[in-house]
């Protein structure tokens, strides 16, 4: 299903979400809105690899980011086979897979418009942000 976030449109497996459209665009739309901070949606997670990433990215505080270095130690994986998965994440925002970010950049975002529904997605939770090497801005790992 199509969803609208900011205005752009980002697909979602609700195959996978126990809810229906209906309610799932709400609680889309509240948080958008800044009215909602955690998702009451139940998640079919994938068997194996893939859904073990999408339970780590539930771990994750509204506000708070994780490196996909940080998420491969607590897996005991590596950063790569975390940044894989979180690209194939069937519910995004749903599973905020946004609040995974690169050790020194921003990382990818595979849903709506990509990086910059990421970076906006990060700013309405006021996730903190600092500067790497290069002066670009980035999210900050909070773990």
């Amino acid at each position: 299903m199509n969803v609208d976030v900011f205005g752009r449109p980002m697909e979602l497996d609700a195959a996978r979400i126990d809810a229906s459209e209906d309610d799932i665009r709400g609680q889309i739309a509240e948080y958008a809105a800044g009215q909602r901070r955690a998702f009451d949606l139940a998640v079919d997670c994938p068997e194996g690899f893939t859904g073990d990433v999408m339970a780590a990215m539930r771990d994750i505080p509204y506000g708070e980011t994780r490196t996909y270095g940080d998420l491969a130690a607590a897996l005991d994986t590596a950063p790569v086979a975390v940044g894989s998965a979180c690209g194939t994440n069937p519910v995004p925002l749903v599973v905020p897979c946004h609040r995974v970010v690169g050790r020194d950049s921003l990382g990818g975002y595979s849903a709506g418009d990509g990086t910059a529904l990421k970076e906006r997605l990060l700013a309405l939770e006021g996730a903190p942000r600092v500067e790497d090497d290069s002066g670009r801005r980035r999210e900050q790992s909070t773990s």
